[in-house]
């Protein structure tokens, strides 16, 4: 009699939704029997009182009147097995998402049986019960607002008469509190679906919930969210250091996706926080103060050596920049600012082993180890000095600009000063940190600018306008202060901004720290920066992309105008472009001078458009995964020419880049192309014309062998085959061609194979003086083609390899004739090379032709009446 009514004729009918129900409320107790109809009969309600909600109102107005639901619980105290449970919270929950009146869901959620089933005592050691439990919780999280969330909290009326739902006190919230019960389930979708129901409640926007949840026991939540975003960073932070130590194939994968999830845990804040409850921003910005920034990440950006890259550091400053600019609150914003003033002394002294047993000048550490201040002192000692380049009777030299250690130890130095020792001194990811770190700051909304004007990174622009609009409101000698070289007004300011962050500092988390009785100038700051950005581009052992970030950073503090660099900035600006130049002039006669100035070219544009952006070109988290940087032909494996490829690339980028700063810091307007000669081959009898191969010499072509040497070459073991060897060159390119005679045509061939002619580094064998040794490279660079090459510089498909070529002649004589004409033509294509890029290798010509409009004009010496122009 239990399946009769899967008989039915006419499944979604109000008879049918009648009969389910009069057969469940009969059902006094379920064992195996019947536990199977118990199921069906919930699982066809579910979907009769869906289809009723978008069709006939009489289906729900039945499932009220007959209270379905209170069979639903009575049921759920009956069952005794696990499939019941599971399929009542299934039940339930497709009715409640899927429900589309408001009456039938402010039903649903009064009373008082959702509680109970948000209470009940279920067996959550079964896996797929709790994921049902959580979708349930959600579901009805998803219906939230200030109407239905009445029916989910108990209160206690705070007046004699009846008042609205916000005027009362909640006692009890179920929905909320068993949620959280689960925020750090070790499953992730579980921790989704608990932050989903968390941000209904907040953002729903009711005061009396409001203070509910932050009050204790329930603001422990929010401490306890930083607490588990604390652990993730610490994992992080070993993560990192065991792929430092032993990097695997899949170790950027793992960080990218740990990285993921911290960014997650932010934005998860950050949405929190939107809600606009100021009592829960406080909490978080107290507990991320408290338990993370103050005791972990900034002692652990301690100096250390640049060949001893401590993980803990990099990591710290990827952290900092993504709190900073994912959790948007501008007391956390100006309270780390502020800290910035402090050395790693105060903090250690305050937070040294106090939360949760942390060791912070440490690092990141594990949990209940002690604390060594006299090794500690000892290992900062070590840090490194920082010489930053400043001539005092330069223009705009301020003599206090140097002084960015104080009695020669690193824990009294303040931390704003340790991230510019970082970009002077630093290895590459700590550079790359901390100007990621400035230009988070600088990007900081949330972030007064007389902080900013204080940490020495507000752009000139915006002093210039807010001393300007100082005059223009009469504030004491605005006008004065806008044309005159000291601020005092603004100096001013700083200090009073910065007081406040530093009381707050003292009386909140209990750190104490003195500023000097005489602030110093707010040029002092700034001056520190552009040295330390100066210094930066003076350094050879720096990544590429690093520089870039230093350039972006160094456009977006500073004018178009040589004025506010002093005379030793612009000398070691101009030695650091001059040494760049002399690189990128020997990679002329290096394995891929036919594609420099496309890579050159390509490169220029990439660079402007990066330095013209709102946004630095790399994001924080590339500071976590180490450069592929090459700096000397030492580091060049033997016949990698894929190599000395990815050296040339870096190169180019480093030499646009001061290029670009060079006409930034005379004032010049930048070019969208690089000033370069048009391509030119003054040569009106060349083997290439001869040959009629004055393009890619592809198979099949025919060409003209009166140049060509005869000779022998096995591609195959045992197969030797004859051809004729021939190498050209036309402007910039250059092949090696092998063609096979045509026996019907005198001096004609068919090109059978072809190879760049560049990086062939010839050779005749010292043993046989007949044979020739070529090293045939790829045609291109994979990492100019993002079809075949990742984002994360690593190849999609199998690295290419350089081949060989050994050819045979017939006599010495042929062999060595051979050897000088691919001399002779590597030469016409270099000379080209360096011709075309001949006026960006000299500063004066760069800087003379950028201030005319005068097309560029070669040496007339150097090429029979070339077409001199761009």
């Amino acid at each position: 009699m239990w399946f009769s009514f899967w008989r039915s004729k006419d499944r979604f009918s109000l008879d049918q939704l009648r009969y389910l129900a009069d057969q469940l409320s009969k059902v006094q107790i379920v064992n195996e029997v019947n536990k199977d109809f118990v199921i069906e009969a919930l699982r066809s309600i579910a979907e009769l009182i869906t289809y009723g909600d978008q069709h006939d109102p009489s289906f729900f107005e039945f499932f009220m009147e007959n209270q379905v639901v209170g069979d639903f619980v009575r049921v759920l105290k009956l069952s005794r097995t696990i499939s019941i449970p599971l399929q009542l919270l299934q039940t339930v929950s497709i009715m409640i998402q899927n429900l589309q009146s408001e009456h039938a869901i402010y039903y649903m959620l009064s009373n008082e049986h959702m509680n109970f089933l948000i209470t009940y005592s279920f067996d959550f050691r079964n896996e797929e019960l709790l994921s049902y439990y959580i979708s349930f919780l959600r579901a009805i999280g998803g219906k939230l607002n200030k109407n239905t969330i009445s029916l989910l909290v108990k209160t206690r009326n705070s007046g004699k008469i009846a008042s609205p739902v916000s005027q009362d006190e909640v006692v009890s919230f179920p929905l909320y509190v068993e949620a959280i019960r689960f925020a750090f389930h070790e499953e992730n979708m579980i921790r989704a679906a608990v932050r989903a129901v968390t941000l209904n409640v907040y953002h729903v926007g009711d005061h009396s919930v409001n203070r509910y949840i932050t009050s204790a026991p329930h603001t422990d939540y929010f401490s306890n969210l930083v607490s588990f975003f604390k652990k993730q960073c610490m994992d992080l932070n070993k993560l990192i250091s065991d792929t430092q130590k032993n990097p695997g194939p899949d170790s950027k994968a793992t960080i990218t996706a740990a990285v993921d999830e911290i960014e997650d845990n932010l934005y998860y804040f950050s949405d929190v926080i939107s809600a606009g409850i100021p009592d829960v921003e406080r909490l978080i910005t107290d507990s991320i103060l408290t338990l993370l920034i103050f005791p972990v990440l900034l002692p652990s950006l301690r100096i250390v050596a640049a060949n001893d890259i401590q993980s803990d550091v990099v990591t710290s400053l990827y952290l900092l920049c993504c709190i900073l600019r994912i959790v948007k609150i501008k007391d956390l914003a100006n309270t780390i600012v502020a800290a910035l003033y402090y050395p790693i002394e105060s903090l250690t002294k305050c937070f040294g082993g106090q939360v949760n047993g942390m060791i912070p000048d440490n690092g990141f550490t594990s949990e209940g180890d002690g604390i060594d201040n006299d090794n500690l002192a000892k290992n900062n000692n070590k840090g490194l000095v920082v010489n930053i380049p400043c001539s005092p009777n330069s223009s705009g030299f301020h003599p206090q600009s140097i002084t960015m250690l104080n009695n020669g130890s690193s824990s009294n130095v303040a931390l704003r000063e340790v991230l510019l020792e970082y970009v002077t001194d630093g290895a590459d990811l700590q550079v790359l940190g901390s100007l990621s770190v400035l230009a988070t700051l600088l990007q900081t909304k949330e972030l007064d600018e007389s902080m900013l004007d204080g940490l020495g990174i507000l752009p000139q622009r915006k002093q210039q306008k807010k001393l300007l609009l100082q005059a223009l409101v009469g504030e004491a000698s605005g006008e004065e202060q806008l044309f005159s070289s000291e601020t005092s007004l603004t100096r001013d300011g700083i200090a009073c901004e910065l007081d406040v962050y530093l009381e707050k500092i003292k009386e909140l988390y209990g750190v104490s720290f003195q500023l000097p009785n005489v602030m110093p100038s707010p040029r002092v700051p700034r001056f520190q920066v552009l040295d330390a950005l100066v210094s930066l581009f003076c350094r050879s052992n720096i990544s590429a992309e690093t520089l870039w970030d230093g350039g972006w950073l160094l456009r977006q503090l500073f004018p178009y105008s040589e004025s506010k660099f002093n005379n030793h900035h612009l000398k070691l600006l101009k030695i650091s472009y001059e040494n760049s130049a002399c690189a990128l002039e020997k990679e002329v006669k290096g394995f891929w001078p036919d594609l420099l100035i496309t890579v050159l070219c390509d490169e220029w544009r990439k660079c402007k458009r990066a330095m013209e952006s709102s946004y630095p070109p790399k994001e924080p988290k590339c500071v976590l995964f180490p450069p592929r940087m090459l700096f000397s032909e030492e580091e060049i494996p033997e016949g990698s020419s894929f190599t000395a490829g990815e050296r040339m690339h870096e190169l180019v980028k480093v030499f646009v880049l001061l290029h670009q700063l060079q006409m930034f810091t005379h004032g010049r307007t930048l070019p969208e192309q690089p000033l370069i000669y048009r391509p030119y081959d003054h040569r009106m009898d060349s083997r290439a014309q001869t040959s009629g191969l004055m393009s890619v010499p592809k198979p099949g072509t025919e060409m003209n062998l009166v140049n060509a040497v005869p000779c022998r070459i096995a591609f195959e073991r045992g197969k030797e085959r004859h051809f004729c060897f021939l190498a050209i060159s036309v402007g910039t390119s250059g092949w090696l061609v092998l063609a096979e005679e045509l026996p019907l045509k005198k001096s004609y061939g068919i090109v059978r194979v072809a190879a760049p002619l560049s990086g062939c580094n010839p050779r005749i064998d010292d043993k046989h003086p007949k044979w020739l040794h070529l090293r045939i490279r790829p045609s291109a660079l994979p990492f100019l083609d993002p079809v075949k090459y990742s984002p994360h510089g690593k190849l999609k498909t199998k690295a290419f390899v350089d081949g060989r070529w050994i050819l045979a002649f017939r006599d010495e004589e042929s062999c060595k004739a051979a050897f000088l004409m691919i001399l002779e033509e590597i030469n016409y294509l270099c000379d080209e090379v360096h011709r075309r890029i001949k006026p960006l290798l000299k500063l004066e010509t760069v800087l003379d032709i950028s201030s005319s409009s005068a097309p560029v004009s070669e040496d007339s010496s150097s090429h029979t009446s070339p077409p001199n122009s761009l």
